[in-house]
């Protein structure tokens, strides 16, 4: 059994519970749900940022602790005041360390979209998500069949969510792709073993429709990498390991976005 494996059994697991203690009716009862959702697609396309969704990440089933401290607060502000164009906020705690309270509190300081990272398995966890006040949802193609992938979006979407749909391979993009999706977002990082390649972005960018957001999620450390990609369609930069390793997580974004600034005027110069 490889590791997505067993977070996708943990997370049955968890789900079974949560739905005993926090019924349906009790999470539409949150002061979020009737809240209006920020569109992450269309931050992702506003040429005044930069494109980067800065995660909050304390640790991986990969790496162990990253930043287990961490102040979702401090993080989560600086990173807007940064220039990133939304926050992602992982809430798996047995994986990563995360909790509903941390996206609750990045909520309550910031008004940007917030796409809750997690294992999504079940609609449960989409009213979950509206309920801590997410913005939007991240949908794994490998955890889930097609009709899945279709009826969970569909579901988001009913509840004025937006849909990230993440793949791996071009079996998974056209597993996934259905008009209730928002964006895409290619994972260079194998899900099974954890090694990474950017190059599984650039392969997979072409394969996207126009009408999807690009996202490229994992293993970017170098705003050449990002400005790369922006080349071949991509609008969106899912990064956390490489800012949450940092000491100070928002300040390594402040700096990651100046030095994309200075490439892309660069670029521009030499057109």
């Amino acid at each position: 059994m490889n590791i997505l494996d067993k977070i996708v059994l943990h997370k049955k697991e968890e789900v079974a519970r949560q739905k005993s203690l926090f019924p349906t009716k009790l999470l539409e009862q949150s002061i979020f749900f009737e809240t209006p959702c920020v569109s992450l697609k269309e931050y992702l396309k506003r040429e005044d940022l930069s494109g980067i969704i800065a995660e909050i990440k304390r640790k991986s089933p990969s790496q162990g602790d990253i930043n287990p401290y961490l102040s979702v607060e401090k993080i989560s502000i600086g990173y807007m005041q940064a220039g990133a164009s939304a926050l992602s906020v992982l809430t798996d705690k047995e994986f990563f360390g995360g909790s509903n309270d941390d996206l609750k509190l990045a909520r309550q300081m910031n008004y940007c979209p917030i796409l809750r990272k997690e294992f999504i398995i079940d609609p449960y966890q989409i009213v979950e998500a509206k309920s801590i006040g997410a913005d939007a949802i991240l949908l794994i193609a490998a955890i889930l069949e097609k009709d899945e992938v279709k009826e969970l979006a569909q579901f988001a979407q009913s509840l004025g969510l937006e849909v990230l749909m993440e793949v791996h391979d071009k079996e998974e993009l056209e597993k996934g792709l259905n008009e209730f999706v928002d964006c895409v977002g290619v994972n260079n990082r194998n899900l099974k073993d954890f090694t990474v390649d950017i190059g599984t972005s650039l392969d997979l960018a072409s394969k996207i429709p126009a009408e999807f957001v690009k996202v490229a999620e994992s293993g970017l450390r170098d705003p050449k990498e990002v400005q790369r990609l922006k080349s071949v369609g991509f609008r969106g930069f899912l990064m956390g390991q490489y800012f949450m390793e940092q000491p100070q997580p928002h300040k390594a974004c402040q700096l990651f976005i100046e030095q994309l600034k200075e490439l892309e005027g660069l670029a521009t110069e030499v057109k």
